[in-house]
């Protein structure tokens, strides 16, 4: 009997290993649908960390997430296409209730205007295109032009613009955003 109960919890261990198909760099990839309302964390139950202009996400809520459609392989028909993101981006009536959500789980206060549904690893570098470990309310800040001012951007695309000239691996772009993307933009902006 005892026998069985072990290989029962094997063979259980064994399924939840495969079904967390993980990428070279240890993020996970995803299967999340760009077409319907995904699962937040509870309310409360994620904190930034940091404050302001340079805050990062509770890597236990959004440690960052994949697209598995985008590969070292198939970055010419994907990311470094010039309009790919557009392709694949969410409509507005799927990731609003989301963001709704998330901001609960981040007890973040104040008008969602305030904050950018964020992609922690960001569409642009392959990050999953709806994935609740892949979006967080990241902070916005208005620029005096009246747009807002995120800093994130700007590493985003000098990321991008490395992998897409060969100069850096996907798999390492989509780690350096997404374990600490405020030392990244320390050295790459």
């Amino acid at each position: 009997m005892l026998a069985v109960t072990i290989s029962a919890a094997l063979a259980g261990a064994i399924a939840a290993s495969a079904a967390a198909k993980l990428a070279g760099n240890g993020l996970a990839y995803s299967s999340a649908s760009a077409h319907a309302v995904q699962r937040q964390p509870a309310a409360g139950r994620c904190r930034a960390r940091g404050s302001g202009t340079y805050s990062r996400p509770d890597s236990r809520c959004t440690p960052g997430a994949l697209n598995p459609a985008v590969t070292q392989a198939t970055l010419s028909s994907t990311i470094c296409r010039r309009g790919w993101t557009s392709t694949v981006r969410p409509p507005a009536s799927i990731t609003e209730p989301e963001k709704l959500a998330s901001m609960r789980a981040y007890a973040s206060p104040g008008s969602p205007s305030a904050y950018e549904y964020d992609h922690l690893v960001p569409l642009e570098l392959g990050g999953a295109v709806n994935d609740a470990r892949n979006l967080w309310p990241e902070p916005d800040y208005a620029a005096r032009s009246g747009f807002y001012l995120n800093p994130k951007d700007p590493l985003e695309g000098a990321l991008k613009r490395l992998v897409c000239a060969g100069a850096m691996t996907l798999s390492r772009a989509q780690r350096l955003i997404a374990s600490d993307w405020v030392s990244a933009y320390g050295r790459y902006t």
